[in-house]
């Protein structure tokens, strides 16, 4: 279905060795870091792509919030077969020593981003909201960006700020492998789209609704007008009490990860205060735009999340009839682990490169898109902002792929115009998150 677009004017208002022969443009598969290796995982030409739920996604305490990520550790991922299709040479053995997910260059390229992250975004800061301390943080953020020929983002020149869930900077949380992976990821990507913009990393005590609530709170508190939110869980009846007490911050774009066991809504994605961000399949193409874009599924249970909640009403803005309440999600950016993107992570690993999924991938790359569009308008909730812009040129619109089974088709099933699993689309440029 496609749902009408409500007037713009209104809603402005109102993710060792295995060895292995080649061929042409092929390679080898390689082993990594981590335990159970995902047995559903995705084929390519030389073997599957394999990869670990980051141990964050594991709740250390009953009630506790999961992280959204997969770490790669097997296979040819699609910057590899994209690199070697354009030299011809085979690509190396994984060893962390050299990138093999998609770099700034291409996420930019992929949404439209080129020009604005050139220009956009100085004296804006992007809070980052995770769970536990990364130790490395500052460190491994300095590694990317160098890498990549980013400006440097020190704690000396002002632009990066790490701060505990009441906004320490000395008193932080005890550190934790896991999270520091994701925090890791979460920089990485906020940097990737957003280069020029400043960064607070906002660490809770532990990943409990409090907790992580109370750092939502802290990281607006301290003035950041976009939040990156790379974790979820089930949704609950006590959620409409944590929207009032920890997402609804008029004038501030909240970003949050859609969930990454397939159909079925989150929380907090499904407040109607944030905005929800399913993931992609992000792959080359011969199409003007050179890049194309599908559901990310894995398995009947691993893919991007999606749903109608049952708790939290439906914003104004958001029209589509098989859901009274709230629908998820509003956008959608890269998620795929085989499609992943480069982090460099050194705390509790081998220090060095790795590929990341999942729709911790997803959530920073849509706050950074808010970014580059500037400050968001007093009293407005910015989700809304892309709705303004459903149908046009300003968002890919994802039209294949599905997520789960479900009884309403677009709730699960990518489809022309609006559909759970997408929203409206990926970003094209940086109109449609603007106010």
């Amino acid at each position: 279905m496609r749902s009408t677009p409500p007037n713009r004017s209104s809603l402005h208002r109102g993710w060792r060795r295995l060895g292995t022969a080649v061929a042409a443009t092929a390679a080898l598969v390689f082993a990594g870091f981590g335990t159970a290796v995902q047995a559903d995982a995705v084929a390519t030409a030389t073997g599957k792509v394999t990869y670990v739920a980051t141990p964050c996604a594991t709740p250390k305490h009953t009630g506790d919030l999961t992280c959204k990520s997969y770490r790669v550790t097997g296979g040819l991922t699609a910057f590899q077969k994209q690199q070697a299709a354009k030299t011809g040479i085979t690509p190396k053995a994984a060893d962390a020593s050299t990138p093999s997910g998609y770099s700034p260059t291409n996420l930019r390229s992929a949404y439209g981003l080129t020009s604005a992250a050139a220009s956009n975004g100085s004296g804006e800061t992007i809070a980052i909201v995770d769970a536990y301390n990364d130790p490395n943080a500052e460190s491994d953020l300095a590694t990317y960006r160098s890498y990549y020929g980013l400006s440097a983002c020190t704690t000396a020149n002002g632009c990066f700020k790490k701060v505990s869930q009441t906004g320490s900077t000395t008193s932080l949380p005890s550190s934790d492998a896991g999270w520091s992976e994701e925090i890791s990821l979460d920089l990485d990507m906020a940097s990737a789209i957003c280069p020029l913009c400043n960064i607070t990393l906002v660490e809770a005590t532990s990943a409990s609704y409090a907790n992580l609530g109370t750092a939502e709170n802290e990281a607006v508190a301290l003035g950041a007008k976009f939040v990156s939110n790379s974790y979820g869980g089930s949704e609950s009846s006590s959620q409409t009490s944590y929207d009032t007490s920890y997402y609804k911050h008029a004038g501030v774009a909240i970003t949050v990860s859609a969930g990454d066991s397939g159909y079925g809504a989150e929380y907090p994605a499904t407040s109607q205060y944030v905005t929800a961000v399913g993931g992609t399949k992000l792959s080359t193409s011969s199409t003007t735009r050179g890049w194309t874009e599908s559901v990310w599924r894995t398995s009947s249970s691993e893919g991007t999340g999606s749903g109608c909640s049952s708790y939290d009403a439906k914003p104004s803005w958001q029209t589509d009839t098989g859901c009274t309440k709230r629908m998820e999600s509003d956008v959608s950016a890269v998620a795929d682990p085989a499609t992943g993107v480069s982090v460099y992570d050194s705390y509790g690993v081998t220090a060095g490169w790795y590929t990341f999924g999942g729709t911790s991938v997803s959530a920073p790359i849509i706050a950074g898109v808010y970014a580059l569009a500037g400050t968001p308008a007093s009293g407005t909730y910015p989700a809304q902002y892309p709705y303004d812009y459903a149908g046009t040129s300003s968002l890919n619109d994802v039209t294949s792929g599905y997520n789960g089974s479900c009884s309403t088709a677009y709730f699960c099933t990518a489809e022309t115009g609006y559909d759970g699993p997408t929203g409206w689309g990926t970003p094209e440029g940086i109109s449609a998150f603007a106010n």
